[in-house]
């Protein structure tokens, strides 16, 4: 096979023109040799004419041209560099280039190389990786597409090669050809004191390797820039002296005279495809609240406080039980934060940012991302058997096509998988001989013959860090998984070699893809780690079939991750990457200290308004209420009620949604296409707990606290028909009574309430005098006790906005927090209270009487699917 290239994508052109419009007025120069560094050291350099107003002009014009934001001054690197002559002021330009993983950014900047060359004769460039995958996949695309530039080229001399310590003649080379040489160096090769290009040697008549280098004066392509942002390597970038830097990333962490951006957004809604539509199948345990689940989300660490934030399974007032995030510090109890005795013994004992990790005084320690409390087994086994099934079903169904289908596993850790009887590599075995049977053209295969793997490790060779696979020893299979997974991609592309499904820590995250990968299986996967737009990076590119040639066709290119979270909550965290990186719709994102405070502030005057003083008389007064409860009756309500709910058993579910661009705005939205779909049944797997005590503390714990006796309880749980219920999944079980109970009990609470005043009174002086918010959520107000009101919601600012254009509204006031009515079900806290003047319909006043309302505000779904306890 060899791959087919188009040379005419528009996207890619205007990124190629976007660099070269750069040097525009510098003149084409010739060969012409330095020796500076002697005749045994001679060298062919790149040159520039242009100063730096003239770059900047180029800038501005590329800039404007492309609608990207003005830049007002040049981003230059600059550092003091060791040279032949001695120490002197290396400095330099840098230029981002930003295109969206998969949409070809090598071959864009390799081509881009041999344009400068055309337009200016510049010959000498380097392409600085940060990880041996990158580097491979750089140097898979320089062989893959030599003929196809030459042929566009004119069959211009070029050269290119990866940088070897041990083959110092390569930079002698590099420096002397004048050809175009491509030198592929990874940021280890030459960053440290002790890297080989840094020392003298005999090699060189006595000279040092970098010295050469620097004479060339090259230009540096940097792919994947963001991993090259440390002093460290800014440094050693400069010590190349280069005549300036092209940065190449879908990731930049900071853009230096951007000039050319093809967003996610625009790369997803092209047509034609650039690349593959994505969805997701999210695999999740669900209807299970039997174990403590934590998952940790993140880590924030400040000048005089650390805290972290985590996702827990907390009891809410209405006596259910929800995922909710919190935030903790050391010391903070989760069973306190989720209101649970199942998180007893979670007390935050370390949150270590540096480690990333959260550890509990129960011994129980999480990294960002990792999650306690699902079953792992039954989670990985369901994600894996989904995965090779549709990887069966889809290979079915494309085969026709020429197209092989690929399926990368992301793991969470290489003993899982490298051990022969590691926990993925035995799950794989299962599911795939258990799935097998059902497709014939799958049974006779093996199942050693279908997978290979690679997990980098890092060692040191002659000063320079090199890294390679490791998974389980240099065996002469590990070479060859190595080879054809990192090195030949053409025969991996074939119906020929049987490997299909590929295994990998974390190795292929960055630089690695490949067009015929159709699923990403997340394995546990933690967002410290990995994000989801390198996650589906890894199989955005467009499939390739048996020919060489891209297939184009929508209803063929769809990646499908399988991830071990809801679809929703994946898609949202892609979602909130993307918005990170690029700002809502596109636009860059506000700094930090955009948002600016602002406050409500009193009018203390209005309190002394009569008709203030009217409503504040009349809602003031404290109250307390008593309640009459008929237990046989709620017994046997509750019974009835219970009996007719669904009490679902624990299960791990997946439910798949595809990836959209919503029209006209830059957001990603998720579309559910199957409803969840039970694939393991966790029924019986749990130890059977004291269900009557469970149901107990579940009450206790509800706001307000209910309390029933246990006779109470034990009559419940004797007359319900859904015992078997309670035995496979208890917990369940016992949330769904708690919330019956809760519903009948305030059925009767409704009926039989009475309230009493007390002598007790809201006072005036509770009102603060300043409510602080930003300005963002205030809206100026007249005719409200505060000069403007804080609002939560559009409905309520529309509301706002309602009361200030009547004039028959005298006065209100958003009723502040510490304004509440005890109720059976608890505490309420109403929206507003309202003075409004009577007017007939001329709008003249009606009598001398007030009208006094305490009213709440809903958007119009409250009234078709309203929260019981609120009604």
């Amino acid at each position: 096979m060899e791959l087919k290239f188009d040379a005419n994508q528009d996207f890619q052109l205007e990124a190629i023109a976007a660099v070269g419009d750069l040097l525009d007025g510098q003149r084409r120069r010739g060969a012409d040799v330095n020796l500076s560094l002697g005749a045994a050291l001679a060298t062919i350099p790149n040159c520039l004419d242009l100063d730096d107003e003239q770059l900047l002009g180029n800038v501005r014009m590329v800039q404007a041209r492309a609608k990207l934001p003005i830049d007002d001054c040049l981003r230059v690197i600059e550092d003091d560099i060791a040279t032949a002559g001695g120490t002197r002021r290396a400095r330099f330009p840098n230029f981002s280039v930003e295109m969206e993983t998969g949409t070809g950014k090598t071959y864009v900047y390799l081509r881009t190389a041999l344009e400068l060359y055309r337009r200016y004769g510049l010959r000498k460039y380097i392409v600085v990786v940060p990880k041996v995958a990158v580097r491979e996949g750089v140097l898979k695309t320089l062989e893959i597409t030599r003929r196809h530039l030459r042929d566009l080229y004119g069959n211009v001399p070029c050269r290119y090669a990866v940088y070897d310590s041990a083959n110092l003649s390569q930079v002698r080379q590099f420096a002397l050809s004048d050809g175009i040489e491509i030198l592929v160096m990874t940021i280890d090769s030459f960053n440290k004191a002790s890297n080989v290009i840094r020392q003298p040697t005999d090699r060189l008549q006595g000279g040092t390797p970098v010295h050469l280098v620097q004479a060339a004066r090259p230009i540096l392509i940097l792919d994947e820039p963001q991993n090259m942002e440390s002093e460290l390597a800014v440094r050693a970038l400069a010590l190349l002296d280069p005549l300036f830097a092209l940065r190449y990333s879908a990731t930049h962490r900071n853009a230096y005279n951007l000039v050319h951006r093809l967003t996610p957004f625009d790369a997803y809604r092209h047509r034609p495809l650039l690349v593959k539509r994505i969805e997701v199948a999210g695999v999740e345990q669900r209807d299970d609240a039997n174990e403590a689940f934590v998952r940790l989300d993140g880590i924030r660490s400040q000048k005089t406080s650390i805290a972290a934030r985590v996702t827990v399974q907390k009891l809410m007032k209405d006596g259910t039980v929800k995922e909710a995030s919190v935030s903790v510090a050391p010391g903070d109890d989760l069973q306190a934060k989720a209101n649970r005795a199942e998180y007893a013994g979670f007390t935050v004992d370390e949150i270590s940012p540096g480690g990333g990790f959260v550890r509990f005084t129960n011994g129980v320690e999480l990294r960002v991302g990792e999650t306690r409390g699902p079953d792992k087994a039954a989670i990985f086994e369901a994600q894996i058997r989904y995965t090779i099934e549709e990887h069966f079903r889809k290979q079915a169904r494309l085969r026709p096509l020429g197209l092989k289908v690929l399926s990368l596993f992301f793991i969470d850790r290489v003993e899982n998988y490298a051990r022969d009887d590691g926990l993925i590599r035995c799950l794989f075995r299962k599911c795939f001989e258990e799935l097998k049977v059902k497709y014939p053209e799958w049974r006779a295969v093996e199942v050693d013959r279908v997978q290979a793997a690679y997990f980098a490790s890092r060692r040191t060779r002659g000063g320079d860090l090199v890294l390679e696979d490791s998974r389980t020893g240099e065996s002469e299979m590990d070479r060859e998984a190595y080879d054809l997974i990192m090195r030949d991609k053409e025969r991996l592309l074939s119906f020929e070699e049987p490997t299909c499904f590929i295994f990998s820590h974390s190795a292929l995250r960055e630089g690695w893809d490949n067009p015929n990968v159709f699923q990403i299986c997340t394995l546990n996967q933690t967002s410290s780690e990995v994000k989801k737009r390198q996650e589906i990076g890894r199989g955005v590119r467009l499939a390739v079939d048996q020919d060489g040639e891209r297939n184009r066709d929508e209803r063929v290119n769809i990646l499908t991750v399988v991830a071990n979270e809801s679809y929703e909550r994946y898609v949202a965290l892609l979602q909130s990457e993307v918005v990170e990186e690029y700002g809502v719709e596109g636009a860059a994102p506000k700094p930090a200290n955009a948002r600016k405070r602002g406050a409500a502030h009193l009018r203390k005057e209005y309190q002394l308004r009569p008709e203030f003083q009217a409503l504040w008389d009349r809602i003031r007064q404290k109250t307390r209420y008593a309640v009459t409860i008929d237990s046989p009756r709620l017994v046997a309500e509750v019974v009835r009620a219970l009996d007719a709910s669904e009490i679902r058993p624990p299960q791990v579910a997946v439910t798949k949604a595809v990836v959209e661009v919503r029209a006209g705005e830059d957001v990603f939205a998720a579309l559910q296409m199957s409803g969840a779909k039970t694939v393991i049944d966790l029924r019986g797997r749990y130890p059977l707990p004291n269900v009557v005590e469970v149901m107990s503390d579940l009450l206790e714990r509800t706001t307000p606290p209910v309390r029933l006796t246990r006779a109470t309880l034990l009559a419940i749980v004797r007359g319900t028909r859904q015992v078997q219920a309670a035995v496979d999944n208890p917990h369940e079980f016992a949330t769904v009574a708690v919330r019956v109970i809760r519903e009948k009990l305030g059925d009767q609470l409704v009926g039989g309430i009475r309230y009493e005043r007390i002598s007790e009174w809201y006072e005036m002086t509770q009102f603060e005098a300043e409510v602080g918010s930003w300005k963002e959520y205030l809206v100026p107000a007249d005719r409200c006790l505060y000069d403007s009101v804080v609002y939560d919601s559009d409905v309520e600012k529309q509301f706002v906005l309602d009361l200030e254009a009547r004039d028959d509204v005298k006065m209100y006031i958003k009723l502040p927090a510490w304004f509440t009515v005890p109720t059976p079900i608890g505490d309420y806290n109403p929206d507003w209270a309202i003075v409004v003047e009577p007017r007939d319909e001329h709008g003249d006043p009606v009598g001398s009487e007030l009208l006094f309302f305490v009213r709440e505000t809903k958007d119009a779904d409250f009234w078709t699917n309203p929260r019981p306890h609120e009604v």
